[in-house]
């Protein structure tokens, strides 16, 4: 059986110089998010930015949502690859990060593709399925108390076969450990079996970043 390889950061270093180049304003947030202090945490990390950029590209998604935006990176990674009668949907409850992700999206020349919502996600979820919105693609990456009501909602929102991807799966890899038993462990380990047991959908974990499991309906 292969293994998945302990990223150094020599192999980290690596692979960034010979992966496709950041968008300038993909690394303009990067730069940003610097200067926030803790809360730069709540970035996505770069190989995840490649990934999602990618999936949409390949799959051709043209409608999205996003639950949780911050500064934008993941919301442009996304459109960065979106065809031109795409859009996105991003939801948030910060507007002092919306503000900022919202310059930056018009730096990049795709705030018509972008459209952010700034209130409690699932009102916006609510809102969302009473007016019978359909997506191709759901990301969440949001208050983890709520990672279950989000999932049970994006299924609802998604066209069958479509993908939901969710964020901070692995937790820092606490989930695995089993003398950790914190409030936010628990929560992410109570989440993944719900969502491992969910026959709805077929799952897998990979080892992106934080850790992000894709989820498609069947």
């Amino acid at each position: 059986m292969g293994f998945n390889l302990k990223i150094t950061e020599s192999i980290d270093k690596y692979i960034k110089e010979n992966s496709k180049s950041l968008h300038p304003i993909q690394r303009e947030i990067i730069s940003y998010n610097r200067s926030l202090g803790e809360v730069k945490k709540m970035q996505i990390a770069l190989s995840q930015c490649y990934f999602l950029e990618l999936i949409v590209k390949i799959t051709n998604f043209k409608n999205i949502l996003e639950i949780g935006t911050f500064t934008g990176l993941s919301t442009l990674s996304m459109a960065l690859s979106l065809s031109k009668d795409g859009k996105i949907v991003a939801l948030d409850k910060d507007p002092i990060t919306n503000e900022a992700a919202v310059g930056f999206f018009k730096k990049a020349g795709l705030n018509n593709k972008i459209k952010t919502i700034i209130k409690p996600a699932l009102e916006s979820l609510k809102e969302l399925k009473e007016k019978n919105e359909i997506f191709d693609l759901v990301f969440i990456d949001a208050d983890k108390e709520n990672y279950q009501k989000y999932y049970d909602y994006g299924l609802q929102l998604i066209k069958k076969s479509g993908l939901i991807i969710i964020d901070n799966v692995l937790w820092h890899g606490d989930v695995a450990d089993l003398k950790k038993s914190d409030k936010f462990t628990n929560i992410i380990r109570e989440f993944n079996k719900h969502v491992k047991d969910d026959k709805r959908t077929e799952q897998i974990i990979l080892p992106l970043g934080d850790g992000f499991t894709i989820c498609r309906k069947l």
